[in-house]
């Protein structure tokens, strides 16, 4: 008979982008409270791995490189090999996909094998999870679903938390670099994005450029523009045309994820373009005001929603049957400098001035 007590290894699957793995740390520390005695691995992809070095709630990251998803059958070979390895008591998978689901379906002796309800998760789960409802509010609801089948042999602790961690080492080096690109931490420092990896969730770069001055005028803010290579030409325009203005920085390099939050917890705030990186400075809990594009739910995508985590999207500025009507630019174009700007200077005079 399985109990609380059995549950010695646990593994989450969790695949994809920065945002959704950042997201599915607050189930990680369910986990922890309510198996403090338990082992948890976290299983993402190379890249965003080292984001979770250090997490008090992640005992082991396991991570997939490109090698690994490329050639099926050494996919399937490290899959076996891991479970093999850890004979987990419990799998939690977050993606649900044929690929991850691979996993339950290799290792049928654990007890608790959860994901989403599919047509085809039956093969290899024995506790599908319905979580696609429109009850679960957002991402964070979403994600703990996945914990609910466990509640028959547990009370789960359930943690709508979602954190990341930087050491104080890896903070000051930052600092020192920061200093030495210019920065003065006498004043405001504000960490920005104004591109995407998508062209289409861009904010139109005009009307960016007049909430950045805004900013500056305003504030005497140092803003910091992280990018990756891709949209580097996009955020040196951006800087160019505002005639490289001397509080615009886009000389200092996150090189790696793990530098991304050393660069964010050394800064006041966080303002831009959804993403990522807006993820990551929630998760060291620095304030942030986010630009939603269409087709991406600011009630879904933003948990925890208050004076210190605010952002502004398309859905709560028209109705549905309004918004179906028009086009995608139309949207868009719904966001405009003057709502933007009546949100965000409060939240800049509670944390820049107040702060």
């Amino acid at each position: 008979m399985v109990t609380s007590n059995s549950i010695k290894k646990i593994l989450v699957i969790r695949f994809r982008r920065v945002g959704d793995a950042v997201l599915g740390t607050s189930l990680c520390t369910s986990l922890r409270k309510t198996f403090p005695d338990a082992e948890i691995h976290y299983l993402l992809n190379t890249l965003i791995a080292p984001l979770y070095d250090g997490h008090p709630d992640i005992d082991k990251v396991i991570s997939f490189d490109v090698k690994d998803d490329r050639n099926f059958f050494r996919y399937i070979w490290r899959a076996w090999s891991i479970v093999r390895a850890n004979r987990y008591d419990v799998i939690i998978d977050m993606r649900g996909t044929v690929r991850t689901l691979l996993f339950s379906l290799l290792s049928l002796a654990t007890a608790f094998r959860i994901g989403p309800k599919k047509s085809y998760s039956f093969l290899a789960l024995n506790y599908p999870v319905d979580n696609r409802s429109e009850k679960h509010s957002n991402m964070i609801e979403h994600n703990l679903y996945f914990l609910k089948p466990l509640e028959i042999i547990a009370e789960i602790s359930y943690c709508t938390e979602f954190k990341l961690y930087v050491t104080d080492a890896e903070k000051q080096a930052f600092y020192g670099y920061m200093q030495t690109a210019g920065i003065d931490f006498a004043k405001p420092v504000i960490l920005a994005v104004v591109s995407a990896r998508l062209q289409h969730k861009i904010w139109d770069k005009e009307k960016m450029k007049l909430v950045l001055q805004h900013i500056i005028d305003k504030f005497d803010a140092q803003i910091i523009f992280n990018f990756v290579s891709a949209e580097r030409e996009f955020a040196m325009t951006v800087h160019q045309e505002m005639n490289n203005h001397a509080n615009i920085f886009t000389n200092i390099d996150a090189h790696s994820l793990r530098d991304l939050c050393a660069l964010s917890a050394n800064c006041h705030f966080f303002f831009g373009n959804e993403g990522g990186a807006r993820h990551l400075t929630q998760a060291l809990n620095i304030p942030s005001f986010a630009i939603f594009p269409p087709n991406t739910s600011k009630a879904r995508w933003l948990p925890d929603q208050g004076e210190r985590f605010a952002g502004i999207g398309v859905d709560e500025l028209r109705s549905k049957s309004e918004l179906a009507l028009m086009s995608y630019e139309q949207r868009f174009n719904l966001i405009t400098p003057e709502l933007v700007w009546a949100r965000l200077e409060p939240m800049l005079k509670r944390h820049l001035v107040g702060g």
